[in-house]
């Protein structure tokens, strides 16, 4: 075999272990990609779980409170509405939480349920005999959990939406995103109100 061959043979054997090497890493590139997605699904989840309580627990509590607040319809009527208005967001999102118009649209919901929720325990405050029922007291104190979890979960899936984000923005990841469906970042949670963001500042004991 001549020389000119042996080299041809080697510059095609070298260029096949450049491609090969390439190729592996890109399959490195995109499983992590794939990881750090599902991570963001799960985190999601969690706070799904948490929502979905929080919005069992509301017709309770205002079933109580209308035992008290005859006079408070519109309120009554206005938590409830919101309540509904939050699980169809939820619901959106949980179908396609990589979606950003469906994840605004519950957090948009879930913020205007918390402000409903906030003119709720305002008026309350003018109702000692229902601040004193003990139901009232266990729904809120169970509430009041639900909104520290949510929190919790909150940042949680924060915390992996913004690794997530940040590797496939990098380069060379980029390039692999790009053209493995992962080119759209995923959108952070942010809500405004303190009904969520925090634990209600609202005690029913006397």
């Amino acid at each position: 075999m001549s020389l000119g061959w042996l080299i041809a043979i080697g510059a095609v054997v070298g260029l096949g272990g450049i491609a090969l090497l390439l190729f592996m890493y890109g399959v490195g590139v995109f499983n992590q990609l794939v990881t750090l997605r599902n991570r963001v699904d799960n985190a999601f989840a969690q706070i799904e779980v948490q929502l979905k309580r929080r919005h069992d627990l509301i017709p309770n509590l205002v079933e109580i409170a209308k035992g008290y607040m005859a006079h408070e319809r519109d309120t009554l009527e206005a938590v409830i509405k919101a309540r509904n208005a939050a699980v169809t967001g939820l619901q959106g999102a949980a179908g396609n939480p990589g979606d950003e118009g469906a994840m605004t649209a519950m957090m948009t919901a879930e913020k205007g349920l918390s402000g409903a929720m906030g003119r709720l325990f305002a008026l309350a405050e003018a109702y000692p005999d229902l601040k004193a029922n003990q139901n009232m007291i266990q729904l809120t104190e169970e509430l009041t959990s639900t909104e520290n979890k949510i929190s919790f979960a909150r940042q949680g899936y924060n915390d992996s939406v913004t690794s997530y984000n940040t590797y496939k923005q990098t380069f060379p990841p980029v390039l692999v995103a790009n053209f493995t469906g992962h080119g759209q970042d995923r959108k952070h949670l942010e809500f405004d109100s303190q009904a969520i963001a925090e634990a209600p500042k609202v005690s029913f004991n006397k």
